[in-house]
């Protein structure tokens, strides 16, 4: 690679400005001869230089360019270099804005509240990784605020749910009549479609979404007080009396539900 290459220089705008150098002001024609340019591409690495403003017509017949000094050419790829820099820069600062607005929302001191809404990115990728801490099973009652959402949400948080999930995870979930009733016909494919073992039962209502990873931790979905298609968070809970109640209830819940439908 050349300095004017590295400088943002084509290997046809190099040998064409280089010729000019040495044969000052001369035609298209004879410069395609001597820069060994094809004739097809000369007219086009011609027009791009000129707009450069590193090569400039004479208004003669026919038309004849000259390249501009050295020094002036240079200065000019320069700050052009420096300019796609800088509006590279730019971009790089707004993915690093979206990266951070995408991590795990912070939890508090006592790291037992996670606050964030349905479908919201943080929330997806704190799903994420909360299900990717389980070993051996996830089970799951998943009844408000999901069953008052669009299955486009639905859809963020059931991706990253099983995007987390290792293959050897045991998952049963419980879902309402409300949530079945948003999902699509394709469900049971996409549920088949997971590398874990999912089982999927159903119940009229449920009066609290939770989950039980390992029965050793759970988190519980705090509802929005003003949108019930929403939530305000989730609660992580690892007090081994409570993860016990919340599994009970589960396994309550799982004796008096349905299987999915086929």
């Amino acid at each position: 690679m050349t300095a004017l290459s590295e400088l943002g220089l084509s290997s046809y705008e190099e040998k064409v400005y280089r010729t000019l150098l040495v044969t000052g002001a001369t035609t298209a024609s004879d410069l395609s001869a001597a820069s060994e340019v094809p004739r097809g591409r000369i007219y086009d690495v011609l027009n791009g230089l000129e707009s450069r403003q590193l090569v400039r017509s004479q208004a003669s017949e026919p038309t004849r360019y000259l390249a501009v000094e050295p020094d002036t050419a240079v200065d000019r790829l320069l700050d052009e270099r420096v300019r796609e820099l800088d509006r590279e820069r730019d971009r790089y600062r707004e993915v690093a804005d979206a990266a951070r607005s995408n991590l795990l929302p912070e939890p508090p001191a006592d790291g037992s509240v996670w606050l964030g809404s349905l479908g919201s990115d943080a929330m997806s990728s704190a799903l994420e990784e909360h299900t990717r801490t389980a070993t051996d099973s996830i089970h799951a009652l998943v009844g408000p605020p999901y069953e008052y959402a669009s299955w486009e949400t639905l859809q963020k948080e059931f991706d990253s749910f099983f995007d987390g999930v290792a293959t050897d995870v045991e998952i049963s979930l419980i879902v309402t009549d409300r949530v079945l009733d948003l999902v699509p016909e394709s469900f049971p494919d996409l549920l088949a479609a997971q590398s874990a073992s999912v089982d999927v039962r159903v119940r009229p209502e449920i009066p609290l979404s939770f989950d039980v990873v390992d029965r050793a931790s759970a988190t519980i979905d705090v509802l929005h007080p003003r949108s019930p298609a929403d939530r305000l968070g989730v609660v992580g809970v690892n007090e081994a009396e409570i993860v016990e109640e919340l599994e009970a209830q589960f396994q309550a819940c799982w004796a008096d539900a349905v299987p999915l439908p086929e």
